[in-house]
């Protein structure tokens, strides 16, 4: 299983090129990606998403959201601002939902590196 961020899921959507975006489609052929619940809430903000794309979103599996998540995500969060890193919010709880599935991420962003340095996350 692995999760995709928003930027590498708009990149797929848009019908760009990347290994992110061949790493998202192989991973849908075989059944084997899924959201974090920011990224889900963050492309279905999107008010020109077509019917078809919604249908696929919410056919895809959700990481789930396990007990002290919050508190996890805020300290994770914590520990970059420490560093006076750049520590958006979505990206902390994006993270922190891949930390508590053990499920690597795909994503194009950058900021997310200093996630994996500080908890681990294993990025893609």
């Amino acid at each position: 299983m692995i999760a995709a961020d928003t930027s590498s899921m708009v990149a797929f959507l848009q019908g760009e090129e990347g290994d992110d975006v061949e790493l998202i489609q192989a991973a849908l052929d075989e059944n084997q990606l899924a959201l974090p619940p920011p990224v889900l809430a963050e492309l279905l903000s999107n008010p020109l998403l077509s019917k078809s794309v919604r249908t696929l979103l919410a056919d895809l599996p959700i990481l789930q959201v396990e007990p002290g998540y919050w508190t996890r995500a805020g300290a994770l969060r914590a520990a970059a601002l420490k560093e006076k890193k750049k520590a958006r919010l979505g990206d902390a709880l994006i993270a922190q939902s891949c930390l508590d599935q053990l499920t690597p991420l795909v994503t194009r962003d950058k900021d997310f590196r200093q996630f994996a340095r500080i908890a681990g996350l294993s990025l893609f």
